[in-house]
C-alpha cells in the first residue's frame, strides 16, 4: 500500500495522517472515487477524476484540481508491483470547527493505492428495508457518508448475502450498496436510470456505451420477472446475481455472459475510455 496527502507520500501508510478535526472524519463531509487498477494503470482515470469534481461541486465542496489529483494518481502507483489493484481518492472539506459548518482551510486530498482480489463471478442480493432518497441533497453525489450502505450491508450478510439491494422512495429499483444494477425482463437488458436516485456508475455508463440496454425506472416488483441480473461496479466489473431474497437465478445468465466478454475484451484496449 502506498498513500499520497496534500502533496506528500507518507513513509508509513497505516500512521498518523489527517488530524482529529478534519470534516471529512468529523461529519462525512467528503467524497471519493475508487479506482480500479489495471497493470499498474488506473482504469477510466479521466472519468474518475470528473465524477469526482461533480460530487465535490454537488457538497459545496471547492472546485478539484483535476491535474494534482492525476498527478497523485501517479506517484502512488510509481514503482508499485500491481497487476490488480484499488485506487481511493478521497477530497475532504478539510480543518473545520467540530460541528457542521465548514472553516477555512483548504480542502484535503487523500490518495491510497493497493493490491486487490478479484470479486467471485457472483453473487447474492437481499432487498432492504430502507429507501434511497431520490430527492435528497446527496442524491447521486459519492460522498463519505456511508453509514446507510454499512448499515444495509450488514443487513443482508445477517441474511446471507453479499449485496444489499435499495429501492427508492418512489418504489422503483435503485442500486447496491456500491454497485448498479442490470437485469432482464423479457429478453431485453434494463437498469434504471439516475433519476432513480442511483450513483453514475463508471461501469455502468461503459456497459451502456459498450454493449446497450434500456434505461428506465420500474418498480422493485418487476425484478419477480427477471430471467437473469448483474451487478457491475469498478471493483466487481460484470458481476452475476444467482438471487435475489432466496430466489435463485440463473448465474451468470446468457446475457451476462455476453457482456462480460464484451467488457473483458473492451477493458485493456481503451484503459482511459
Amino acid at each position: 500500500m502506498r498513500a499520497w496527502i496534500n502533496g506528500q507520500l507518507l513513509t508509513d501508510p497505516r500512521g498518523p495522517a489527517i488530524t482529529i478535526s478534519d470534516h471529512g472524519f468529523t461529519v462525512g463531509d467528503g467524497v471519493f472515487e475508487a479506482i480500479k487498477v489495471i497493470d499498474g494503470h488506473a482504469f477510466a482515470l479521466t472519468r474518475h477524476v470528473e465524477r469526482l469534481a461533480r460530487s465535490a461541486g454537488g457538497l459545496g465542496l471547492p472546485p478539484v484540481d483535476a491535474a494534482v489529483v492525476v498527478g497523485a494518481v501517479e506517484e502512488v502507483l510509481a514503482g508499485q508491483e500491481l497487476p490488480l489493484g484499488r485506487i481511493r481518492i478521497t477530497y475532504t472539506g478539510g480543518v473545520s470547527p467540530l460541528g457542521s459548518g465548514r472553516g477555512d482551510a483548504p480542502a484535503t486530498l487523500v490518495v491510497v493505492a493497493a493490491p486487490m482480489e478479484p470479486y467471485p463471478e457472483t453473487t447474492s442480493l437481499v432487498t432492504v428495508p430502507w429507501p434511497r432518497n431520490e430527492r435528497g441533497a446527496l442524491a447521486g453525489l459519492k460522498t463519505t457518508s456511508y453509514a446507510e450502505n454499512v448499515v444495509a450491508l450488514a443487513h443482508a450478510a445477517e441474511n446471507g448475502a453479499s449485496e444489499a439491494l435499495f429501492g427508492n422512495l418512489a418504489g422503483n429499483v435503485c442500486e447496491g450498496t456500491g454497485s448498479n444494477l442490470f437485469y432482464v425482463v423479457d429478453g431485453e437488458l434494463r437498469t434504471p436510470t439516475l433519476a432513480s436516485g442511483c450513483l453514475a456508475g463508471v461501469t455502468r455508463a461503459l456497459v451502456l456505451e459498450w454493449y446497450g440496454g434500456r434505461e428506465v425506472d420500474e418498480p422493485l416488483s418487476v425484478l419477480d420477472r427477471a430471467s437473469e441480473m448483474f451487478l457491475v461496479s469498478t471493483t466487481r466489473d460484470v458481476q452475476g446475481v444467482h438471487a435475489l431474497d432466496g430466489r435463485e437465478l440463473p448465474a451468470p445468465g446468457p446475457i451476462t455472459r455476453e457482456v462480460a466478454a464484451v467488457w473483458a475484451e473492451r477493458e485493456p484496449q481503451h484503459l482511459d475510455p
